[in-house]
């Protein structure tokens, strides 16, 4: 099964590297340099739709553009999914049934709220009752799907991030999580003290200021991802080809 092959591919010798995707073109390319899992970008799909970070595109679009992407690549697909577009836990499942019935094997689904550019940490309980409703609601119709359930205590900077972290790892788990994505984490100690708490697989973020992939993979994390990091490049790149075609007149 597709499921089992996802989830076996988080326990490599070296970290799973997620080519974080936004379109069939970006998919494709990823397939083509050899990546094996995609993991759609929410922040990039959301830009290149017009909105801002945050779940400020409505579900429908989301939706449209991750089955885009499932449709164009061979690759397993796991999808961004935000706080899951409702407060709901209810329809979260449901919505998630949506992603497992277009072939998508993941989500990532995050505990922190946001409010327009602000971040902040929400309930334990608010993505512990996400989680249980979504294995319940996809259980009762013989399906499943791989969560990734994201921990923003680093991202909110939370006053004592670690513990909060290891705290929401045990509720988390409990409620079904397969695996746990804490961007920002970044010190030796509270990677281990990660890796000793659970034994479901460890997300990190890399970005500059952080760990290379090199160096996390020493720390014996399972997958590494970048979120909107390639994007980003490419709009610079595209930002900078204007201006050089306005200022030169030539494609050369």
């Amino acid at each position: 099964m597709s499921l089992d092959k996802f989830k076996s591919l988080h326990n490599q010798n070296q970290p799973l590297l997620i080519a974080n995707t936004w379109d069939a073109i970006s998919s494709k390319s990823a397939e083509k340099s050899g990546f094996q899992v995609i993991g759609t970008s929410s922040h990039a799909i959301a830009n290149i739709l017009g909105y801002e970070d945050g779940e400020n595109i409505p579900f429908e679009e989301m939706f449209f553009m991750i089955e885009k992407i499932a449709k164009s690549t061979s690759l397993l697909v796991s999808a961004d999914f935000e706080s899951g577009y409702s407060d709901d836990p209810q329809q979260v499942a449901k919505n998630v049934e949506k992603l497992v019935d277009a072939g998508i094997l993941g989500i990532n689904l995050e505990d922190g709220l946001t409010n327009g550019k602000d971040r902040s940490l929400g309930d334990v309980s608010v993505l512990t009752d996400k989680i249980k409703a979504i294995k319940s609601h996809l259980q009762s119709k013989g399906k499943d799907i791989y969560i990734n359930a994201r921990i923003d205590t680093y991202t909110t900077k939370h006053a004592d991030a670690i513990n909060e972290t290891l705290k929401r790892i045990k509720a988390y788990e409990t409620a079904g999580a397969d695996g746990f994505f804490v961007p920002l984490i970044n010190t030796d100690e509270d990677i281990k003290a990660v890796l000793e708490t659970t034994q479901l697989p460890l997300n990190v973020f890399m970005k500059d200021g952080l760990k290379t992939y090199e160096e996390f993979a020493t720390l014996g994390v399972h997958r590494v991802s970048y979120g909107n990091g390639i994007h980003a490049k490419i709009t610079a790149a595209t930002n900078k080809a204007f201006d050089d075609l306005m200022n030169t007149k030539s494609l050369k």
